[in-house]
């Protein structure tokens, strides 16, 4: 019998700075500040982000953490999706705040279309139009 899982809390991230991650988790991608928390203990950081009021991110930040292994095809997360209305709006956000990202490209089995860029700590981000 398998778990009665009801949906995802979140995702967790770790950043290698936590300053640049914040803006752009924030500022960039637009996701909001539920609550900031400092663990002296840890020298860690924990930012709580949301989506629309919808928990969705914890951002951490942690002394010295290491580099991710491979990009993108490294065994575990692959990349984090976002859904949007209008991919081309969004395209020139990012092109405003100089985020470089791939070209709009078409699923093959849902013909939607979606585009990749990356973290400050290269960690794959799609946008996927709905």
């Amino acid at each position: 019998m398998s778990l009665t899982l009801s949906e995802l809390h979140h995702v967790a991230i770790i950043c290698s700075d936590y300053t640049v991650s914040k803006h752009f988790y924030t500022t960039i991608l637009g996701l909001e500040i539920i609550q900031e928390t400092y663990r002296a203990e840890r020298q860690s950081y924990k930012l709580d982000l949301a989506i629309n009021g919808l928990y969705v991110i914890e951002l951490f930040s942690f002394p010295s953490p290491p580099e991710r292994v491979t990009n993108p095809e490294a065994c575990g997360l692959r990349h984090l999706s976002f859904l949007v209305e209008d991919i081309e709006h969004e395209i020139q956000k990012l092109d405003r705040y100089q985020v470089a990202h791939g070209p709009i490209r078409v699923d093959e089995l849902t013909e939607k279309r979606f585009v990749f860029f990356n973290d400050p700590d290269q960690l794959p981000i799609e946008l996927y139009e709905r």
